[in-house]
């Protein structure tokens, strides 16, 4: 008797929105599919910030991926960190959590894997200057902007208590409006009957960009209203300013006109610039496969690299017509690139479908009652634009129970003001370092020493 014939094997290298969206399509063919995951969940990146202040936990922004493939019993979920691929052999070679290796056999693979945070050539500024790309990143910012508040009650000076009550972000992209409007908030009406020596309100928020306003993609009159909004609640604009160094006590910034100013404050957060991860750059030696300037690996229309019809590149990885990395961008091209590989295994040869993006809009949360979303011709600000920005989210979180905890956490701050989620770690989530002294505790684990372990 004649063994089964065995199905194609499809490798999908990340559970983002373009993996996740890949792996459920792929998941009703007539394939085996592996998801390959470092953290092992999906994670609704949009709303990161809410989770780095407290307005939101980590477990209302995420889900485990071996749950949303539980009732599909061709879907693998893998726990390991892609770090090449073998064209010639077909093979993804990963690194498993104890740091041993992994070889995964695909007859076709999709390139998922995201993008990193870039700081434009100066890697010395993310000790202390962190990024917001994963829970880690979220629940650190959490820790400093939480502990910079708890330190600042401790010191008997207003001089001493100003750099710890200085909040500076790089970055006024839509990531740093909305992390600006939350920290504000924060400070504004959840704190402000918690302390007993110091003031919350008092806090300085102050953004930087190198260009001439914040959320310029939104167009010139949303971003017009952005800067209104900003300035009304306190926000201090710092724009045509570059960042030019950073340290534990704060930052230097050189502006248009050449002069240069320091400005002392313990909180500085990065929300400026990605980058392809270093898998990008190992698929693009092995494939021979270009990349832009971010390292994204550049695709042929149809999403699959040239000369190798078999990879696909999908998500905010993948460099096609100068596309946003955002996850309406990322959602479509999954399922595009899944819809590619079905049509090779039912047809068998490459269909060479182009990839159509369909701009849906974009939204940005600024404070309470404050957003602004634009669609096609549809231009909104003010609280309709909060009221939309709110279904949009809600829509797109995975999951029932996420969505219902996320709207009633919004409730709750809303009318109460207040959030649950203001636990943070005492000690360094990368480093094991204690969060204020920088020293490690009886016991700890060993770590490389940092420059800066403050919050």
């Amino acid at each position: 008797m004649p063994e089964p014939a065995t199905r194609p094997r499809v490798v999908v290298i990340g559970g983002g929105f373009a993996g996740l969206f890949a792996a459920r399509r792929l998941a009703h063919g007539p394939v085996e599919v592996s998801v390959v995951d470092d953290t092992g969940v999906h994670l609704f990146q949009p709303l990161l910030y809410q989770c780095a202040t407290g307005l939101l936990s980590e477990g209302q922004i995420t889900a485990p991926l071996r749950r949303l493939f539980r009732r599909h019993a061709n879907v693998t979920t893998l726990l390991a960190k892609a770090t090449g691929i073998d064209p010639a052999l077909r093979t993804v070679t990963a690194v498993r959590p104890d740091g041993t290796e992994l070889h995964i056999d695909y007859d076709y693979l999709l390139v998922a894997a995201g993008v990193e945070q870039s700081y434009f050539g100066h890697d010395e500024f993310a000790p202390h200057a962190p990024g917001m790309k994963s829970i880690d990143d979220a629940l650190s910012i959490r820790r400093r902007v939480l502990g910079a508040f708890e330190m600042a009650e401790t010191l008997p000076t207003t001089e001493q208590r100003r750099p710890w009550l200085t909040f500076a972000l790089v970055g006024a992209g839509p990531t740093g409006v909305e992390l600006a409007g939350q920290i504000h908030e924060l400070a504004t009406h959840t704190l402000r009957r918690e302390f007993r020596t110091i003031d919350p309100a008092e806090a300085r928020v102050l953004l930087f960009d190198g260009g001439a306003a914040p959320l310029a993609s939104f167009g010139t009159k949303l971003s017009d209203g952005a800067t209104h909004t900003l300035q009304r609640l306190g926000v201090e604009l710092h724009l045509h300013t570059t960042v030019t160094h950073v340290d534990a006590a704060g930052l230097q910034v050189s502006t248009a006109g050449g002069s240069s100013q320091r400005i002392d404050a313990r909180t500085v957060l990065w929300t400026a610039g990605v980058a392809a991860p270093p898998l990008a750059s190992a698929i693009a030696r092995a494939t021979g496969t270009g990349q832009d300037r971010t390292g994204r690996l550049t695709v042929q229309p149809d999403l699959s690299l040239a000369g190798h019809p078999t990879i696909y590149v999908a998500g905010d990885v993948m460099s096609l017509d100068k596309l946003p990395g955002v996850a309406e961008v990322a959602m479509q091209s999954g399922l595009h690139a899944a819809g590619q590989i079905l049509g090779q295994i039912q047809h068998g040869r490459t269909t060479g479908t182009r990839f159509r993006y369909r701009n849906l809009g974009s939204a940005a949360y600024i404070s309470r009652g404050q957003a602004v979303v634009q669609a096609g011709p549809l231009r909104m600000s003010g609280t309709p634009a909060w009221l939309v920005w709110g279904l949009i989210h809600i829509g797109f979180l995975t999951g029932y129970r996420n969505r219902a905890g996320a709207l009633l956490s919004w409730l709750t701050t809303l009318t109460l003001a207040s959030r649950r989620e203001l636990v943070f770690p005492r000690r360094d989530l990368d480093t094991g370092d204690e969060a204020f002294t920088g020293t490690h505790p009886p016991g700890g684990p060993a770590s490389s020493p940092h420059t800066d372990d403050t919050p």
